[in-house]
C-alpha cells in the first residue's frame, strides 16, 4: 500500500479536493517507515553489523503497523476464552442503504454495532430460544473483496450465556446457535427503526449526488420492510485455537493486505480476491484497477477519527468482564487461562525476539545506538504526461 500512496497518491490529490481524515491516512501509509518519521541506527553486539531502522507511522489504517498490535490483542483474548463452542454471526446492511451509511459514517455505523448487539442479546435472552446472557464481540468491515462499500458486523459469540439468575451456564444445542430467520426479523425492525429516528431528528446528512435521497428516504425505509435481511450464521468454531486463528484474520485490518496485492505499474494495480456470490466461491481471482480508483477504494473504508471498531458485549463487557468469566470458569469448572500483563508482555517479547537478531551473524542483539532525526517528505511528482 505505501507504494502505491507513493507513487500515485500526490497525483490523486492533485485531481480532486479529500477530507483530512483521507489526507492523514495517505500521509500517514506514505510516510511509515521512511526518513519522514525519523529512526534509529541499530548495531549487533557480536559482529558489530549496522542497519537502519525508521519509525513506524502507527496508523490503524496501515498493513505494516498492525502486526503488534493484532498480537498483543490476541494475546489478551486468549484469557478469556471459555471451554464452549463458539459462534460467528455476521450482520449486513442492505446495499441500497450503502450510499447513505458512506455519507453518514458515524451515525450509521454507530446504529449498525447498536442494532446487532441488541439483537444478540434480546433472542439470546429470549426463553423460546435460549434463555441466558451470552457474551460476544462486534467488528466492523466496511468492504468486500472487491474493496466496495459493503458495511456489515463480524460478532464471535458465545455458545450459551448465563441464566437470569446468574446461578448456572445454560448451553445452545450442539451445533446450533440462535434461529437466523428471527434474528433478521428483528435486527431489520430495529436498524430501521433507529435510522428513521436519525433521520427525523436530522442527524443525517444529504450531499452531491445523495441529495435526492432527503425526499424519498422515508419511502426507501418502507420498502426496505419487506425484503428479507442477510444475517449469515456460521457453523461453529472447531475449538479455542480456531477462535484465535479467526481474531488474528479479522481483528486488525482495513480493506486489503499487503499480501494479496500482486502487482504495481504505472498504471494498473492487481490484487487477489474472491467472488463470494459465485459457483466457486473460494477460488482466487485477479483485479486489475487504475491506481486512482484502486486509492479511491481503499478510502472508502476510513474510519471516522476516534470510533471504535471492535466492540464487547455481555459476558464480555469490559465494565464487569473479570468477575463475570471468573464466574462462568467456576460454573463450568474451568481454569483461568488469563494471563497477567507481565506475561503479554513476555509473550510478545518472545514474538519479536527474532526480529531483534543480527541477520548477519544470528548471535547477537540488535541494539540501538544512535537517533535519526526525522527528514522532509517530498512527495513522488505529479505525472502529468
Amino acid at each position: 500500500m505505501a507504494d502505491i500512496f507513493r507513487r500515485h497518491g500526490e497525483a490523486y490529490r492533485a485531481r480532486r479536493p479529500m477530507p483530512l481524515p483521507q489526507l492523514r491516512v495517505m500521509r500517514a501509509i506514505e510516510t511509515c517507515r521512511t526518513a519522514a518519521l525519523g529512526g534509529h541506527v541499530e548495531r549487533c553486539g557480536h559482529c558489530h553489523h549496522q542497519r537502519v531502522s525508521y519509525n513506524s507511522c502507527r496508523n490503524r489504517h496501515c498493513p505494516k503497523c498492525q502486526t503488534a498490535a493484532r498480537r498483543e490483542w490476541v494475546e489478551r483474548r486468549k484469557g478469556e476464552l471459555l471451554p464452549v463452542e463458539y459462534f460467528h454471526v455476521v450482520f449486513t446492511i442492505p446495499q441500497e442503504l450503502n450510499a447513505l451509511a458512506l455519507q453518514n459514517r458515524n451515525v450509521v455505523y454507530k446504529i449498525l454495532f447498536q442494532t446487532s448487539a441488541r439483537t444478540l442479546e434480546t433472542i439470546a435472552a429470549d426463553p423460546r430460544h435460549l434463555g441466558a446472557r451470552i457474551g460476544f464481540f462486534s467488528i466492523l468491515h466496511t468492504w468486500g473483496q472487491n474493496l466496495l462499500h459493503h458495511p456489515h458486523v463480524h460478532c464471535v459469540a458465545t455458545g450459551g450465556g448465563l441464566s437470569p439468575d446468574g446461578q448456572r451456564w445454560v448451553g445452545c444445542r450442539p451445533g446450533f446457535f440462535l434461529s437466523v430467520r428471527v434474528l433478521s426479523r428483528l435486527f431489520r425492525r430495529l436498524f430501521l427503526e433507529a435510522l428513521e429516528q436519525a433521520f427525523t431528528s436530522g442527524e443525517l446528512e444529504f450531499h452531491g449526488e445523495l441529495s435526492a435521497l432527503a425526499e424519498r428516504l422515508p419511502a426507501l425505509l418502507s420498502e426496505l420492510k419487506k425484503v428479507e435481511w442477510v444475517v449469515h450464521a456460521k457453523p461453529p468454531f472447531g475449538g479455542p485455537q480456531q477462535v484465535l486463528e479467526y481474531l488474528g484474520r479479522y481483528t486488525h485490518r482495513v480493506a486489503i493486505s499487503n499480501h494479496r496485492l500482486r502487482e504495481i505499474t504505472p498504471g494498473a494495480v492487481t490484487f487477489d480476491y474472491k467472488d463470494y456470490a459465485s459457483h466457486h466461491p473460494q477460488k482466487i481471482r485477479r483485479m486489475t484497477l487504475q491506481p486512482g480508483e484502486f486509492i479511491r477504494r481503499f478510502l472508502l473504508h476510513t474510519l471516522p477519527p476516534g470510533f471504535q471498531r471492535i466492540r464487547h458485549y455481555g459476558l464480555l463487557a469490559s465494565r464487569n468482564k473479570a468477575a463475570t468469566l471468573v464466574l462462568c470458569r467456576g460454573l463450568l469448572e474451568a481454569v483461568s487461562l488469563l494471563p497477567s500483563p507481565a506475561q503479554i508482555v513476555e509473550l510478545v517479547r518472545q514474538w519479536m525476539e527474532p526480529a531483534l537478531r543480527c541477520p548477519v551473524c544470528g548471535i547477537g542483539e540488535m541494539v540501538r545506538v544512535e537517533l535519526i532525526d526525522a527528514q522532509p517528505y517530498r512527495p513522488a511528482p505529479v505525472d502529468t504526461s
